[in-house]
């Protein structure tokens, strides 16, 4: 049983609403208003559409997430990293390991992107409901993106003092706001019944068919409904595979009703598409509950934008641990939840990011322009992994499914295609930024370790042995830090070889991050020589180690503990961005949190 599973049945379901569905939750905000502003809402046109949300949800909700990708866990954890990490095990080295590396380096990219798009559209979207409210009529466009601007910065301003406090009225919220889509969408479906023909795919069939190469564009507006989707797998750690997959039945018959509803209304209404379809639904059948509606709306949407933030600040820490992005500070801000973290540095580039992004788009419909193409890249990156990993086990007979699956995800990254004029590159630049980041640490690390020239224990051992014979030791212990305990760094030559300076008790510590998320083991090796030990922490990539509780566990008193830092020479564009991010990032030691007393850092001249 995964961590988290041990819940109640419904408590597990209203916590999952709470931490996995605000994104998907809040597409119905916007998804048919953009459709609509492109497409006549005709009879046969809502069908169509409506079909091809309905089958949407379907194919790359229900079968690719829930059923297929949350069947591949490690350890009760999900995400493009597990996929990875679940492959490398499987594949023999060589070019399908660097192509997994790849890949899966550009779904975490992706997902890193979309954590700008994601609050930005929904939080505006919300917002711009207030223009429906009698009196405010003429508020202008500026003052919508003021007030969703200062919501944001409410949201990340309050990011530091965690989730943890608050995520016990995020799932109740949440429930009353899938009860209130549910609701709304029966009142206008009692309205014209015929609405429910929809649920047909040969409606979708016929749409595509009878728009041909504009109906297929329209794919790009349609997977607005299945955004926040791949929530359901990355959040899986968070609290178990069951109730997210209990919540999401509940979710998508709320999500389908209401998407019905709304079509029911437009039919009727055609010229509601000139406003936002669902606060024009909403109205019309209750101008007295429109208002605390409204309010809802606003709540479910920060609610949406705060899972997500959560969500970047777990991609982000697999990434530091995994040791695929530099070392920031993480602050635990949960006792309880491992999974509640916050990563300062990440958080404020996320708020001003948001708050340009809307800037630079002014209105939810133009930023769902950008939308989407970072959403069908994940989604088909995952598919990609999913068929390999099925290859190579005993379920092969998955694999014909996950590529028809994963066929759908390509179609409607294509059809997306077509954004890129128009906002759609936001996506790719926002992408970019992690995506290199990544490139440029991964390789400056192997280049610098080559660089650093480091030495094995044995001929290190030849030299230590003759000076602490001489009996000149420092009383006292000291701690050496070191990627591999047998493996001796620069600095640690340094110390000992060249400056004489040997305690009589050296320990190496090396800290070694397992393919699994959770677990935590330590092992003290004696007698490697006279007065030298190693202590080896195997951890897993989401626990977070207390070096210190480790020592006194091992009876280790240090009296100073040193690390290298390295001082990097390089007429390489490359490098020289490297060496500006190493200098920025806490190094090991900081981000471990010793005490600064006792520290002592050994600069090492590397030429790269």
């Amino acid at each position: 049983m995964a961590h988290g599973e041990s819940g109640s049945f419904w408590g597990g379901i209203v916590k999952s609403m709470g931490l996995v569905f605000g994104d998907i939750g809040t597409s119905p905000i916007y998804t048919l208003t953009v459709i609509f502003a492109l497409t006549e809402p005709t009879q046969a046109n809502v069908l169509g559409i409506l079909s091809l949300i309905v089958w949407t949800l379907i194919i790359l909700v229900s079968v690719e997430y829930a059923w297929l990708a949350m069947s591949l866990g490690r350890k009760g954890e999900g995400g493009t990293i597990v996929l990875k990490e679940i492959l490398v095990r499987l594949i023999k080295p060589g070019r399908q390991i660097a192509f997994v590396g790849v890949l899966s380096f550009l779904g975490v990219s992706l997902l890193l992107g979309d954590g700008v798009i994601t609050p930005a559209i929904s939080i505006l979207s919300a917002v711009e409901g207030l223009a429906l409210i009698p009196g405010l009529e003429l508020i202008s466009q500026g003052t919508l993106i003021l007030i969703a601007a200062l919501i944001a910065v409410g949201l990340f301003v309050f990011q530091f003092k965690g989730t943890d406090k608050v995520a016990g009225t995020f799932g109740p919220l949440m429930v009353i706001w899938f009860v209130a889509l549910s609701v709304s969408g029966l009142i206008s479906i009692a309205a014209w019944p015929d609405i429910l023909q929809a649920v047909s795919p040969h409606y979708g069939f016929g749409f595509l068919r009878q728009h041909g190469i504009e109906g297929f564009f329209v794919l790009s507006e349609v997977i607005l409904c299945a955004t926040g989707g791949e929530a359901l797998y990355a959040d899986m750690g968070h609290l178990g595979r069951r109730p997210i997959i209990r919540a999401w039945y509940f979710v998508f018959v709320a999500l389908v009703i209401n998407y019905l509803g709304q079509g029911a209304f437009v039919l009727q209404h055609p010229a509601a598409k000139k406003v936002n379809i669902l606060f024009g639904m909403v109205q019309y059948q209750s101008k007295l509950l429109y208002i605390p509606f409204l309010f809802l709306t606003i709540a479910a949407t920060v609610i949406a934008s705060q899972a997500l933030i959560s969500g970047v600040f777990s991609i982000v820490y697999q990434g530091i641990t995994t040791r695929i992005l530099p070392l920031m500070k993480v602050d635990y801000t949960s006792s309880q939840l491992k999974s509640q973290i916050y990563i300062g540095t990440v958080n404020w580039l996320l708020m001003c990011a948001v708050i340009l992004i809307m800037l630079i788009f002014q209105k939810s419909e133009n930023l769902a322009a950008a939308y989407g193409l970072a959403v069908t890249g994940t989604m088909t990156i995952t598919g990609i992994m999913m068929i390999m990993i099925f290859a190579h086990t005993t379920k092969k007979w998955k694999v014909p499914i996950v590529v028809l699956v994963t066929l759908v995800d390509v179609a409607f990254l294509v059809s997306n295609l077509n954004k890129l004029p128009h906002g759609g590159y936001w996506s790719l630049i926002l992408a970019s930024i992690p995506l290199s980041t990544i490139f440029i640490w991964t390789r400056g690390q192997r280049a610098l370790y080559r660089s650093l020239k480091p030495l094995d224990l044995d001929t290190f051992l030849l030299s230590y042995e003759q000076i602490y014979a001489k009996a000149k030791n420092i009383p006292g212990s000291a701690l050496f830090f070191t990627r591999e305990w047998n493996v001796i760094p620069p600095y640690l030559v340094h110390c000992m070889i060249r400056s004489n300076i040997i305690y009589e008790k050296n320990v190496l510590i090396s800290i070694i991050r397992k393919d699994e998320p959770f677990g935590l083991k330590s092992e003290l090796k004696k007698d490697l020589g006279p007065g030298l030990e190693a202590l080896e922490i195997r951890a897993g990539y989401m626990v977070l180690v207390d070096i210190e509780k480790i020592l006194k566990e091992h009876g280790i008193k240090e009296k100073v503990i040193f690390y290298g830092i390295e001082d990097i020479a390089t007429t390489n564009p490359f490098w020289r961005i490297f060496s500006v991010i190493k200098k920025l990032s806490p190094n090991f030691v900081q981000f471990n949190k010793l005490p600064a007393s006792k520290l002592q850092g050994v600069v090492t001249r590397v030429e790269m």
